[in-house]
């Protein structure tokens, strides 16, 4: 007999890691896990310096949040505990964020911190306490497939959180559980509201964790101090407009602040971090029609070069809240790439391309990469890439590998 989290043995004989962040979502995530038997162990982690964000709302991992998950393991009398991941965190997710943004990419870090501490170390911290599973508060349905566990995208599609879960191995998806999957936001806070629990109304998180005043370059230039070096702001069409004081104050699609006078509305398109330069254009440049991807986590059911070699039809993601529309990924002279049917403006490397497959229940998470170039609209010819300078034939075409 399988338990409701699809694993063998009665809930009282298995236990279950929950990760807390001191939210409403992961508190009810242990909530219903006491409530249904399992053995129940919560871990929170402090992931940075919280005396930046002590009693600030909206952060998550610090401060005021590691006390609300205290105060709710108390109420469910299950055990606690507080892990110092600070110097791994620091390292793993904070210090290549500062870089890639030196780098000129715009980087997604909760993606890293997923990546590489809550589904690595702490995933085996909880296989070291003897857990069967780590449940935690995504928005995400996962379900035993027929190669393997499956992602999908949540029922409540406004809070669904499968973007950030793409780099999760299949290997990984064996030991997680999603429990909040198929209900709606409002449906979770109702269930707080029914355990009791202190946090039923609190907000959610909407910033960078580490980010506590919303200003990247502060913490960029506390991480790398003089690292950002200032530069050129160029037009596509090779005029020297002004100065900047660092690409790491720009970000590809700013209109505003750019700092140089024009007649004609500009956008940041470009930033060249070997350069030092701030390529700037106008609208019709951001369009991006073909990205090119790094480290493809494949999730899918046949192998990724099996899927690839000769065009894989997918909906692709951009932004964690963008629209989902056709592509085609494939992989040619080793890359992979991935040609959207419409289109995106304001396309960085550093960003995360996802895809999905269309199923009769919603949509399933395939996987993703991190893109390493974009091209399309205005672009001339880069990276190996051909683009015509024509918006309306800004069919990007793949010329060769880089």
């Amino acid at each position: 007999m399988l338990n409701s989290l699809h694993l063998t043995g009665r809930p009282a004989d298995t236990r279950v890691v929950v990760a807390m962040s001191g939210g409403v979502d992961s508190s009810v995530v242990a909530a219903l896990m006491k409530a249904e038997g399992y053995d129940v162990v919560g871990i929170t982690l402090q992931l940075y310096d919280h005396g930046h964000a002590v009693g600030r709302k909206g952060a998550c991992c610090a401060g005021q949040d590691i006390q609300d998950a205290r105060r709710v393991a108390d109420a469910l009398k299950i055990p606690h505990y507080v892990l110092d991941y600070e110097a791994r965190f620091a390292e793993a997710v904070m210090g290549e964020f500062a870089d890639s943004y030196l780098h000129g990419e715009t980087p997604v870090p909760c993606v890293a911190c997923n990546q590489k501490i809550k589904f690595r170390d702490l995933l085996e911290t909880a296989a070291g306490l003897g857990a069967a599973a780590l449940a935690t508060g995504h928005y995400v349905k996962s379900m035993p497939g027929k190669t393997g566990w499956e992602l999908h995208r949540a029922e409540d599609k406004e809070r669904d959180q499968s973007y950030f879960l793409f780099a999760t191995t299949r290997k990984q998806l064996e030991f997680l559980r999603f429990p909040l999957g198929d209900l709606p936001k409002e449906e979770t806070r109702r269930i707080a509201r029914e355990f009791g629990l202190a946090v039923a109304e609190k907000r959610d998180s909407q910033d960078i964790c580490f980010v506590p005043t919303g200003r990247y370059t502060q913490v960029i230039e506390r991480l790398r101090p003089g690292a950002a070096e200032a530069g050129d702001i160029v037009h596509v069409d090779g005029r020297v407009l002004g100065r900047h004081g660092g690409i790491i104050n720009y970000t590809i699609g700013q209109r505003k602040g750019i700092g140089v006078a024009a007649q004609e509305p500009l956008y940041v398109v470009r930033l060249d971090a070997a350069r030092r330069e701030v390529v700037v254009g106008p609208r019709d440049c951001l369009r991006t029609r073909v990205v090119a991807l790094r480290d493809v986590n494949w999730l899918g059911d046949e192998p990724f070069e099996t899927a690839a070699k000769h065009g894989c039809e997918v909906l692709a993601r951009i932004r964690s809240t963008g629209p989902l529309q056709p592509a085609t990924l494939r992989l040619e002279n080793g890359r992979a790439l991935v040609e959207l049917a419409y289109g995106e403006d304001g396309v960085s490397p550093g960003q995360a391309c996802v895809f999905y497959a269309a199923t009769s229940g919603g949509e399933r998470l395939l996987g993703g990469g991190w893109i390493t170039s974009a091209e399309g609209g205005a672009w001339l010819a880069k990276d190996g890439f051909v683009a015509s300078a024509s918006r309306g034939a800004a069919e990007a075409v793949v010329a060769g590998s880089r």
